[in-house]
């Protein structure tokens, strides 16, 4: 698909990432380590979330920015370097899901365990010392969070975090996951939906959801 000088200039002139990208085609590797150093950490941490365990995250990310320099010789700005990052992340996680799914590595619902409780119960029962009436602290909330957050499905997931952390817009969730805009909108309702069934027993009363 041909991309006029318009949007190419309109985004070199306004992301300072593209320009840097822009730089590693010319084969600037200090422009390259840049980028790295201001995405390695958020890289991860999506991607830790997507696979659940932070050495297969690490490696992954390499594996991104190994894709990106592969890639720099064809680079042409259509978008913000963030949206083109966070679409080959997309499809790399989704690539690692799959080979672990195949390998039966993983299970990508939260099922319950032999007692019959789920696995949030089991943490945030733990995180209160036993004591369901007290008040969650905020790093045990956010333990549990990342836990719920673990039991949606990989398309709800992959659009929460984009929304979260990086704090993305419709537009440019469903440009990373091929998706119209009102899809994610309504992707994000029903993930929100299902997070909050899940986190409501340890919310307090009227606290927002945050996600």
């Amino acid at each position: 698909m041909s991309v006029s000088q318009t949007i190419i200039d309109r985004y070199t002139q306004s992301d300072p990432d593209v320009r840097l990208m822009l730089r590693v085609a010319a084969d600037d590797a200090h422009a390259f380590e840049e980028l790295m150093r201001r995405y390695q950490n958020r890289l991860v941490a999506v991607l830790a979330h997507l696979v659940g365990r932070r050495d297969m995250a690490e490696d992954l990310a390499q594996d991104v920015f190994l894709r990106v320099y592969r890639a720099r010789k064809k680079y042409v700005p259509a978008s913000k370097f963030s949206t083109w990052l966070f679409t080959i992340a997309n499809n790399v996680a989704s690539n690692a899901l799959r080979t672990l799914a195949r390998r039966k590595e993983v299970n990508v619902t939260a099922a319950p365990d032999s007692s019959g409780a789920n696995p949030i119960e089991h943490t945030a029962l733990a995180a209160s010392a036993l004591m369901p009436t007290r008040q969650l602290d905020k790093a045990e909330m956010s333990e549990v969070v990342r836990m719920a957050i673990e039991t949606l499905n990989e398309r709800q997931r992959m659009a929460v975090l984009l929304a979260k952390f990086e704090q993305l817009s419709y537009a440019e969730i469903g440009e990373i996951m091929d998706m119209t805009p009102q899809a994610i909108k309504s992707l994000l309702s029903r993930a929100r939906t299902n997070l909050r069934e899940v986190l409501e027993p340890y919310l307090e009363q009227g606290e927002a959801l945050k996600v």
